[in-house]
């Protein structure tokens, strides 16, 4: 029964054909002067491989993150802090092309509006999948909540690794980079500190 399952499996992926082509032919060009032979049976179909994975890794340019958000807004009296925690994240450096990765925090205080939760690591994922930089990023996320919910503050803490300073460059494994941005109620110390607290202690 397992291996009926697994022999009918499709993976259904559909990307631009244009675009894939274009790419295609771009990749093809840098093995090439890389020293590789495009020609290689191992490497005949990767310049299309790496074309549709590009488009899979930035596929959040054609995603509207702040209507990602107000297709699921709430009316409610709830007015105590929300956070979503160890949020996936997996972006693209825009200065190396090479990948970031780590977790987002999120916390908002609502004002008569709640978003759906599932709402939150979408709109995280929308902006990731772009050229980025962690700061920037990190900004992206809060503006857009602070613009859909209008809540009494918002909180983002984003803590990744590099690999533009783990493959190359300095080539430090075990650095992490950590950048936040806060609005409204978040900006006073003690609710900033609740925060912080919550989302580095594990909740019993």
């Amino acid at each position: 029964m397992i291996a009926n399952k697994i022999k009918s499996y499709e993976k259904v992926e559909v990307y631009d054909t244009e675009i894939t082509d274009s790419l295609s032919k771009s990749y093809s060009t840098i093995i090439e002067n890389l020293g590789e032979d495009i020609h290689r049976e191992g490497l005949e179909k990767t310049p299309e491989r790496v074309a549709k994975a590009m488009q899979f890794l930035t596929h959040g340019y054609g995603l509207d993150p702040l209507e990602i958000l107000k297709s699921a807004l709430f009316t409610e009296d709830h007015t105590q802090m929300i956070v979503v925690k160890d949020i996936e994240v997996y972006s693209m450096c825009e200065h190396h092309m090479l990948p970031f990765f780590g977790k987002a925090h999120v916390a908002y205080i609502p004002n008569g509006k709640i978003v759906g939760l599932s709402k939150i690591p979408r709109i995280v994922d929308a902006f990731a999948r772009r050229m980025q930089v962690q700061e920037r990023l990190t900004d992206q996320i809060k503006d857009c909540i602070q613009e859909a919910l209008e809540p009494l503050g918002v909180a983002v803490v984003i803590e990744a690794q590099h690999m533009c300073m783990q493959m190359r460059g300095i080539q430090k494994q075990n650095s992490v980079t950590t950048t936040s941005s806060f609005t409204g109620a978040f900006e006073k110390d003690k609710t900033r500190k609740e925060f912080i607290n919550l989302v580095s202690n594990k909740l019993s």
